[in-house]
């Protein structure tokens, strides 16, 4: 007899204000006991020195979490000049020093050179895999942390103002996989000194806002509440931006099995015309999603089902 899954079929995102002191892991946890949930997963981890929007989805809505990991993201955080740490914030050890400040003028002159596509190496406190290994559990055994550059999107990186002169607050806008920490680090470095992120809020992930977020105190004031499910949000939000098509029973059925529909059959011609081999899109049926899936030979084949 197959083992009965433990908590409930709940699906959909829950837009958390993730508080500082908190580890992404934690949260997550925190919002699958509210919900009771069988499965829960996040988009995007914050530091547990971070705050701000943490996209955590619950049951079929794990299986759109890459959508929102691919998704833009907008942050502001602070750089404290004049030490560089370990983990490349507040929280790390200080590893260098330097007893230069840059003046705005210099921060001005220095910007530009990270906006565009840029490369950039992770910090060594990071989740990137090292022959199987997690950097960050290398670095806390004091392990050799050799990590390679990447290209990153940086779409805008704008000084806010200057708080005295010693720190500096800043507001990026970014694409995957960019870490906020190592641009705080080689901004400082370009500045002719040393300087670490001393905070950091992520304000937008995707299509979820500070306006769809909830504190996790709050959340948990609901607790085994019907009023919790008022901030549950549905699982198609994370697939804003990509095109829905409307399928027939016969049609969507076909998609639930794995078998791919033709799409002249169920395309709206006048909507979707400019469609073209290998574009993403999903299939609802009745309201609901069906199933995510590309345009390949003329067919709409599924790549995720959804089993709502």
């Amino acid at each position: 007899m197959a083992r009965r899954k433990r908590g409930n079929p709940v699906n959909g995102w829950v837009i958390l204000d993730k508080p500082s002191g908190v580890t992404s892991t934690q949260a997550v946890s925190a919002v699958r006991r509210v919900f009771d949930a069988q499965k829960a997963g996040h988009a995007g981890t914050l530091d547990p020195l971070a705050t701000g929007i943490l996209p955590i989805a619950l049951g079929e809505a794990t299986k759109t979490v890459p959508y929102v990991m691919d998704a833009s993201k907008e942050y502001t955080f602070e750089v404290t000049w004049g030490e560089e740490r370990s983990t490349d914030d507040l929280e790390g050890d200080v590893t260098s020093t330097s007893d230069i400040r840059p003046d705005e003028q210099a921060i001005l002159a220095a910007l530009p050179q990270f906006v565009g596509t840029i490369t950039q190496v992770p910090p060594k406190f990071s989740a990137v895999k090292i022959q199987g290994q997690r950097a960050y559990d290398l670095a806390r055994n004091e392990e050799p942390v050799e990590l390679s550059p990447r290209e990153v999107r940086i779409d805008f990186f704008d000084l806010v103002e200057m708080r005295g002169a010693d720190r500096a607050l800043f507001k990026v806008g970014s694409g995957k996989g960019a870490y906020m920490r190592s641009l705080a680090r080689d901004l400082a470095r370009a500045t002719g000194t040393v300087g670490h992120i001393s905070m950091l809020r992520r304000h937008r992930v995707g299509p979820f806002l500070e306006t769809d977020a909830i504190s996790l105190d709050s959340l948990k004031a609901l607790e085994h509440s019907p009023a919790a499910f008022e901030h549950l949000m549905p699982v198609e939000t994370a697939l804003d931006g990509i095109p829905a098509l409307t399928l027939a029973g016969a049609e969507a059925n076909k998609l639930r099995c794995g078998q791919s529909v033709p799409v002249f059959r169920a395309m709206d011609l006048d909507r979707f015309g400019d469609l073209r081999e290998g574009d993403l899109m999903y299939a609802v049926s009745g309201g609901s999603p069906v199933a995510i899936g590309r345009i390949d030979g003329g067919c709409i084949c599924p790549m995720r089902v959804l089993n709502l």
